[in-house]
């Protein structure tokens, strides 16, 4: 069974050997500075009362506020919330943000609750969220949560405090102080680190074969942009349903027929695919959209694709990792691919700061450019170290610079 925490705590020894981290920077960082698990009780519409359980995890604050990520789904643990937000620590460091590893959230199917009562839901976690706020600990969207829940979030937390605070939460729409590009930001910026990457390696763009799992708002995104550069999406999979057409499909009319049928069975011009047909298809590039620990070495033995672009968070386990690797397969890692949102954040935090607020241009303009610097220079040091791997360039990146933070703050 795939364990999230475990290979994560993996992957950083690996990387902190690599890189030569001062051990007892390793030790601190093994584990999070702080957790904290509380229970919501919640009265429903019915006048009946249930009770919820609900986690925050901050790994390290060494570089700045712990940031991002409150997740509510049904089988969420604090396990998988301690594994994020090492993850997140990490992509912040990478990147170059100020900020630290932040994520957390609530074990609850809001599919099952109606909206008064995802409501009151929302506005208790972060009642019982201590201590939060700009410059300590900032939550933002993550599986389960959107810009609606996130303003509820904001909202109770300036009534709490009785002032305004548009910096206390990221992923809020523009009029409450958010900023624009929020929807796009991680879809676009899986295909901008891979059009890096593709670069890198003379990779041609016209006509290459992208098979993606995943279709909802980061994979249906990604596969537009794909689509816009003249590749060819020939397998989508989404969690019930998946097509395929060896030609290619129209991707534009494919978003519209989920939108409007809410699953893609029976797409025109298209026939059925199961996620092992899609792992194991003849494509050029597979972007797995969807959960972590998917493919396998097993299931890695099968995949043909020639570069595997990582839109999830850590959907390749370092055994399939490794023999990938070996076979000569570019992987794009999770903690620069999929990390556009992250970018976004920081942009959003700064101009909730300044009440300066930027134009579509600029911030798109500065994503692609965070994001691919952040890509070259992971590559940069893989290659200082004759690694063939780009995730563990990026992971020594990012603990070299909190390592940094932690001996510069005298912690160790």
């Amino acid at each position: 069974m795939y364990d999230f925490l475990e290979e994560s705590s993996r992957l950083m020894h690996q990387a902190a050997k690599i890189g030569e981290i001062n051990p007892d920077v390793v030790e601190l960082l093994s584990g999070p500075a702080r957790v904290i698990g509380f229970r919501i009780p919640l009265k429903m519409d019915d006048g009946s009362s249930r009770v919820f359980d609900a986690y925050r995890v901050c790994h390290t604050d060494a570089l700045g506020p712990t940031r991002d990520g409150t997740r509510i789904s049904p089988d969420l643990n604090l396990d998988e919330c301690k594994a994020l937000a090492l993850v997140m620590s990490v992509k912040h460091a990478a990147g170059r943000i100020p900020a630290g590893g932040g994520k957390g959230g609530i074990a609850a199917d809001s599919g099952k609750l109606s909206r008064l009562e995802f409501e009151r839901l929302c506005r208790a976690y972060i009642r019982h969220l201590r201590p939060s706020g700009p410059d300590c600990d900032v939550p933002g969207a993550d599986v389960g949560t959107g810009m609606q829940s996130m303003s509820w979030m904001l909202d109770e937390y300036e009534q709490i405090t009785g002032r305004h605070s548009p910096a206390a939460v990221n992923d809020k729409p523009p009029i409450l102080g958010g900023t624009l590009g929020g929807y796009e930001a991680t879809g676009m910026g899986v295909f901008e680190v891979f059009q890096a990457a593709a670069e890198q390696i003379d990779f041609k763009l016209e006509g290459a074969r992208i098979a993606i799992q995943g279709f909802g708002q980061v994979g249906s995104v990604a596969a537009q942009a794909f689509h816009e550069a003249g590749c060819k999406v020939i397998a989508v999979r989404q969690i019930d349903s998946g097509v395929y057409a060896s030609e290619g499909l129209d991707i534009p009319e494919l978003v519209k027929y989920q939108e409007e049928n809410g699953s893609l069975e029976n797409f025109p011009g298209s026939e059925p695919i199961t996620n092992e047909e899609l792992f194991s298809c003849d494509c050029d590039v597979l972007v797995p959209a969807a959960l972590q620990g998917v493919i396998t070495r097993e299931v890695a033995e099968r995949v043909k694709a020639r570069i595997l672009v990582e839109a999830a968070n850590s959907p390749t386990t370092l055994d399939a990792d490794e023999l990938l690797l070996e076979r000569g397969v570019t992987i794009v890692p999770d903690v620069l691919a999929n990390a556009g949102s992250v970018h976004l954040c920081q942009m959003e935090r700064t101009q909730g700061l300044s009440d300066d607020y930027w134009g579509s241009e600029t911030i798109n303009e500065q994503r692609r450019m965070r994001l691919v610097h952040s890509y070259q220079q992971a590559a940069e040091c893989a290659e200082r170290h004759g690694l063939k791997s780009v995730r563990l360039g990026a992971w020594i990146n990012a603990l070299k610079r909190i390592e940094e933070a932690i001996l510069t703050r005298g912690w160790c």
